[in-house]
């Protein structure tokens, strides 16, 4: 974020589509505490104090909840922390679990009628059609690299570990394609004119509603616009089986997709129920991905039961053939909810709730290869794929392969060429790697329109070898 002069990734886009969500006459404040300072003042301010977090962010909400209560606020929580734990929030004035399209209108009317419940829940899931645009006036866009929208919900695999279908289910619901221009119109008439992130967890889950409704109409928006967005997703490796989708997506803008590979080990998607990945040549599935225009972003785990000692080189082998460069490798955890959750139970082998952190070395449950090995397996995989030589070699293997859609285009700003510039000082003068930072860059002056990219994912890769400097193994 520093390279490029932003305070943080992503706006929160749950709090801006509850703000749109509230009365009209309510006079609404956000403050989002990974870009700004919270002040006493600001929750004085407040009659209610409406608050949501990810497990990973459950100590800073914790603080914040006693910090409402020593100063007199009410707080009303919602969101993914607080319905997968409600027992552990019961001095929470009013929890808003599931999906507030549903819930929320009822504490809003209790609200008005002076007799507001403790818990509002339901088992029903949302029809996105009545999902409003975010209030993005809310916030300074200015402080953020990227923009978000949610077109869909739900995902139609069952992936043993994940919690994606506990909350929001198994069939897709999505929003209209006018909805979404609706959307994305409200982000060009602010002046957004950078990436645009759609936070599904599975873009691609009704392929045939994406194919004839969706993607033609952003098509068709972006051509209107001149193309002001350059867009990414999540979706699932079956996307590679479908050249018509692949193009379509290249036409509507999308040039990155991130793709839960997780282990190239059969056996160990087996175990996990990652039946979309089984019995297919996935460094070919993500090839042929790179080659249509899309960059593919890689979620990688170890820790599965089937893993053998022979997983960590593996993976590492896998993912510097297959050109994942952005390549985010953790140790497997059991969320609350899960089917990998209750086999766990039964079998006598939780130690605590998942921090939501992968970084962090955690595991909350007893794994069957030894704690020692697996966590130094672990530190070699991160370290290895992440040593300069590496990492912008598996840049290079990437870029051959990359074919970047002729709609793609890059509007080069001052935040760009100060990222550039400080990356030729930190990466280029600074770095141990610098050696392999300027083949990269000499090799893409001759390619101009890599240029871009190449600089970007450098600076990811000083991201990344930061984030795991303490990592060395023996």
């Amino acid at each position: 974020m520093k390279f490029i002069s932003k305070k943080a990734l992503l706006p929160p886009l749950g709090l801006l589509t509850v703000a749109a969500m509230l009365p009209r006459n309510w006079e609404t404040k956000l403050i989002d505490m990974g870009t700004t300072k919270l002040r006493d003042r600001d929750i004085r301010w407040a009659d209610y104090v409406f608050i949501t977090a990810m497990h990973i962010q459950q100590k800073s909400a914790d603080q914040l909840i006693e910090r409402c209560r020593n100063i007199g606020a009410k707080v009303v929580a919602g969101g993914p922390l607080f319905t997968s734990l409600p027992e552990q929030y019961v001095h929470v004035d009013h929890l808003v679990l599931k999906e507030a399209e549903l819930t929320l209108p009822l504490l809003i009317r209790d609200l008005q009628k002076g007799c507001p419940r403790k818990v509002y829940k339901t088992d029903e899931k949302a029809d996105l059609c009545e999902t409003p645009i975010p209030f993005w006036n809310l916030i300074d866009m200015k402080k953020y690299a990227l923009m978000c929208i949610q077109y869909s919900r739900g995902c139609p695999f069952d992936c043993d570990f994940c919690d994606v279908t506990k909350l929001f289910g198994h069939q897709i619901r999505t929003k209209t394609a006018d909805q979404v221009l609706d959307e994305l119109e409200s982000l060009y008439s602010l002046g957004w004119r950078r990436e645009v992130f759609f936070v599904d967890d599975n873009f691609i889950g009704n392929k045939t509603r994406l194919k004839t409704e969706l993607l033609p109409a952003i098509i068709g928006w972006m051509k209107r616009r001149q193309y002001p967005f350059s867009f990414n997703t999540q979706a699932s490796i079956n996307l590679a089986d479908d050249e018509e989708l692949m193009e379509l997506m290249v036409q509507a803008g999308f040039g990155c997709v991130f793709i839960g590979i997780e282990t190239p080990n059969q056996d160990s998607l087996t175990e996990c129920n990652k039946v979309q990945n089984k019995n297919r040549d996935l460094v070919a599935c993500v090839k042929r991905i790179q080659r249509s225009g899309m960059q593919v972003q890689g979620g990688f785990i170890l820790g599965f039961d089937s893993d053998k000692p022979s997983a960590f080189d593996s993976l590492i082998q896998f993912i510097q053939r297959s050109g994942v460069v952005t390549a985010m490798v953790g140790l497997l955890n059991a969320p609350r909810g899960t089917k990998l959750y209750r086999r766990l139970a039964a079998e006598n082998r939780l130690l605590k709730e998942a921090t939501g952190d992968n970084t962090d070395l955690s595991m909350n449950f007893v794994p069957k290869m030894e704690i020692e090995d697996l966590l130094e397996g672990y530190k070699k995989v991160v370290s290895t794929l992440y040593s300069p030589r590496n990492y912008y070699e598996r840049v290079m293997t990437f870029l051959r392969e990359y074919k970047p859609g002729k709609n793609n285009r890059v509007r080069f700003r001052f935040c760009d060429i100060k990222a550039f510039l400080k990356s030729i000082w930190r990466l280029g003068i600074m770095s141990e790697g610098r050696l392999y930072y300027w083949r990269l860059i000499f090799w893409s002056l001759r390619r101009p329109r890599y240029l871009h990219l190449a600089v970007t994912l450098a600076i990811h890769g000083f991201h990344f070898r930061t984030m795991f400097a303490g990592y060395s193994h023996t």
